[in-house]
């Protein structure tokens, strides 16, 4: 089987006439005196999209994109350039404007030290090449019938199937020489229902880094009928109540919160800069000690997996909070060489016209020691959230709002009727010690993560067992 570097110098190298001597002379441009740090990433990806909506497709697109990023790093100065063009006279152009960022001095040769030999998280193989496209549309068209089919009070129905294939290639002047092969699929489907005189919505995907043929086995349908029972629960909901109250989380998608809550304080850019509610926290307590959470690159298909990162670090699984006591910040090189710690493998990019940045992977909580059922039963008067859709934090103080889009009232440690319009409102490090119990039913989202910091979207992971949070602020419409 072909490695890494094999399959990108084929498919990205070739097409375009690059050596990779060409590259390695290119790359010793940049390594220069004043230049702590300099690296290339080379890209090409292309994609496609799809879009059911009323039974008919509304779109179908694809896209191809390629280029190289060059980036020159002196201190807390970084150089960027980058071209959409594989040649080597935009290569040479890119190098030249990057490295203006330090005074010019004689170049010296790179010695790379490695080929790639990080273990493969994923299939190298394209999903888009693997279907056709009529196997595709079926496939949405029957998604689409099999709703309004389940249900006489469906009105809407819109169904997206979306595929990406990329081939990257980084190489540094410490040596790094890496590449990956990266595929990554998606299907998403919102129903719109309606009875008497109210109308509710819902949506739920699914998706990860393999073949379509995982959808097809069975995957989509779950997904489409996951959507429906959402969106009729929501018909029979009741208004909110608003107070403080005990929250119970459950499993998978609510770990969205732990993400965006605390994930984002933990990225090493912002401790660096001081700007995070975590900064200089190290070794002290931050959470309850039930709380064990970790970002975990090495998960096998998951949708936030890296084989290696965007700057060649091989992925990681980067404990972040172990029982409560906070062990460690995300880590680019960058910001880990200012910090005077090791990367974590966490330097991402959007795309090759991005600098890198500490990103999250897949994070999530790991188990503790409680059933469901008994994490329910301790609740008297509570919420029970199920799912979340919006939401949105301070990374400097951890403040959030989450706005729940599936959740029920917990009564007598019951779980009973459905609500709507339930946010929790807290901040980052006042929860996670709020955590009075963790149950034992761990469970990653279903694969369709999407996170954006500062101008960059990146797909990732999130995940927890149920858990127990303890006076919670919840607003609702009811007092």
């Amino acid at each position: 089987m072909a490695t890494a570097i094999e399959l990108v110098e084929a498919h990205l190298l070739k097409p375009s006439e690059l050596e990779l001597a060409q590259i390695e002379s290119a790359l010793g441009g940049l390594n220069i005196s004043g230049v702590d740090l300099a690296d290339l990433y080379f890209e090409s990806s292309h994609a496609e999209s799809w879009s059911l909506e009323d039974g008919i497709v509304r779109e179908g697109s694809h896209s191809i994109d390629q280029g190289v990023g060059v980036r020159a790093i002196s201190g807390e100065k970084t150089g960027f350039a980058y071209s959409d063009e594989l040649a080597l006279p935009a290569l040479k152009n890119a190098v030249a404007a990057a490295r203006s960022i330090t005074h010019q001095g004689q170049s010296t040769d790179v010695a790379l030290s490695g080929r790639g030999n990080e273990p493969s998280r994923y299939m190298h193989d394209d999903p888009i090449g693997q279907v056709d496209a009529e196997r595709k549309l079926a496939l949405l068209r029957a998604l689409d019938q099999r709703v309004r089919a389940a249900d006489s009070r469906v009105e809407e129905v819109s169904v997206n199937l979306s595929g990406k294939h990329s081939n990257i290639m980084i190489l540094g002047t410490d040596g790094t020489f890496s590449a990956d092969v990266r595929p990554l699929v998606r299907l998403n489907v919102s129903v719109i229902v309606a009875a008497n005189g109210k109308r509710e919505s819902a949506s739920y995907g699914g998706g990860g880094r393999y073949s379509y043929e995982e959808l097809l086995g069975g995957k989509a349908e779950a997904i489409a009928d996951e959507a429906l029972r959402q969106a009729l629960v929501n018909l029979d909901a009741k208004p909110a109540p608003a107070g403080e109250l005990d929250v119970v989380l459950g499993p998978g998608w609510p770990g969205i919160l732990l993400h965006e809550a605390i994930g984002h304080g933990l990225e090493g850019d912002f401790n660096r800069k001081g700007t995070s509610a975590f900064a200089g926290r190290i070794g002290e307590r931050v959470a309850s000690e039930q709380c064990t959470v970790v970002d975990d690159a090495t998960l096998p298909n998951r949708r936030g997996s890296l084989a290696v990162d965007d700057e060649g670090i091989g992925g990681q699984n980067t404990m972040l909070i172990e029982k409560g006591i906070l062990r460690g910040y995300l880590q680019d090189k960058h910001n880990a060489k200012l910090m005077g710690v090791a990367p974590t493998g966490n330097g991402r990019r959007q795309a090759y016209s991005y600098r890198p940045m500490p990103r999250m992977t897949n994070t999530y909580m790991l188990n503790g020691q409680y059933e469901h059922d008994e994490i329910i039963q301790s609740v008297k008067n509570g919420l029970y959230a199920v799912s979340f859709g919006g939401g949105q934090v301070d990374i400097t103080n951890g403040k959030f709002v989450f706005s729940a889009s599936e959740a029920y009232l917990i009564e007598n440690g019951k779980i009973t009727q459905p609500v709507k319009g339930a946010t929790l409102i807290g901040n980052g490090p006042d929860v996670l010690t709020r955590v009075s119990m963790v149950g034992n039913n761990l469970a990653l989202d279903n694969g369709v993560g999407t996170c954006g910091k500062q101008g960059q979207s990146v797909p990732v992971g999130v995940g927890q067992p149920s858990l127990r949070i303890d006076g919670l602020t919840v607003g609702g419409t009811e007092s």
